[in-house]
């Protein structure tokens, strides 16, 4: 096995993991609503001609009583990009099309407008290069300033065990990145989005997969304890109202500018993995 093979599993060993807590996590949190809901898997195969293993993945979806829509995708999937698509990927080009990537996708729409939604994503990628990257978003519909605090706080003590410099640097991407130009506003409140953390070396590798590792300790860590601070909440018609309105937004930017959405459909993933991140209600106008 190659290095990068082997740095490949070991990313997606780490993938797999975390995918294994957060749902574990989010079941216990529908045990304390009264719920019995519990995330459905659904295998599957990608196919690339020409290619015997493009590899695959596994849809996770789970509909309750406190998580509306929540999926965890992880998948592994290997092959060669479009030749218009592999020079804009880091690594890649028309003529060194071949690609490896592994990752976690998680998006969570949840029934009560004062729960925010949620956007957490790391990845690992060899092309002529090797990189991690990542992040984690929250999405409220019904901005809470603690809440904000709290979210951010966690991400910032998870950059700040690798890199004084990553949080700030971190913040800003996501800021700049979940922007939706044509209604000239924020996705939702931010958090921190990277990329291209490269791999020259096991060192960098292991560093880099351990900051990724930490990313998504902190979530695993901030987000449940949201949910359960505000799943109890009352709303009135008017929060469902605005729930439905950002929930249209949100799909907005996933169709139009997310780089994941664009990656997966270029790559010949699985549709149904891919749109998870679509909420199952929206409203416009």
């Amino acid at each position: 096995m190659s290095e990068w093979a082997a740095n490949t599993a070991t990313a997606r060993g780490w993938f797999e993991s975390l995918r294994d807590q957060i749902c574990a996590e989010f079941e216990s949190i529908e045990r304390e609503a009264g719920s019995d809901a519990s995330f459905a898997y659904t295998p599957w195969s990608r196919t690339e001609e020409g290619n015997n293993d493009p590899g695959g993945g596994v849809q996770g979806l789970m509909k309750g009583k406190v998580f509306e829509k929540v999926g965890v995708n992880v998948s592994t999937v290997r092959g060669s990009f479009p030749k218009e698509f592999a020079g804009t990927v880091n690594g890649a080009d028309a003529d060194n099309p071949g690609f490896t990537a592994t990752g976690i996708s998680l998006v969570a729409h949840m029934h009560n407008p004062h729960v925010p939604a949620v956007h957490m994503n790391t990845r690992f990628l060899t092309t002529g290069k090797a990189w991690f990257g990542g992040g984690a978003d929250l999405n409220p519909p019904i901005p809470n300033t603690q809440d904000t605090e709290e979210f951010h706080a966690a991400m910032r003590a998870a950059c700040a065990a690798h890199n004084p410099t990553y949080y700030e640097k971190y913040k800003k991407w996501a800021d700049d990145y979940f922007y939706i130009p044509h209604r000239q506003m924020h996705r939702g409140v931010g958090g921190i989005f990277y990329d291209h953390l490269e791999c020259g070396n096991s060192d960098a590798f292991d560093r880099n997969l351990a900051f990724t590792q930490d990313v998504g300790k902190a979530f695993l860590s901030v987000y449940p304890a949201l949910v359960r601070k505000r799943m109890g909440a009352e709303f009135t018609a008017e929060d469902e109202a605005a729930l439905l309105e950002y929930r249209g937004r949100y799909a907005e930017f996933n169709l139009v500018y997310d780089r994941g959405t664009i990656f997966g459909l270029k790559t010949g993933g699985n549709i149904d993995a891919i749109l998870m991140s679509l909420p199952p209600r929206a409203t416009w106008g």
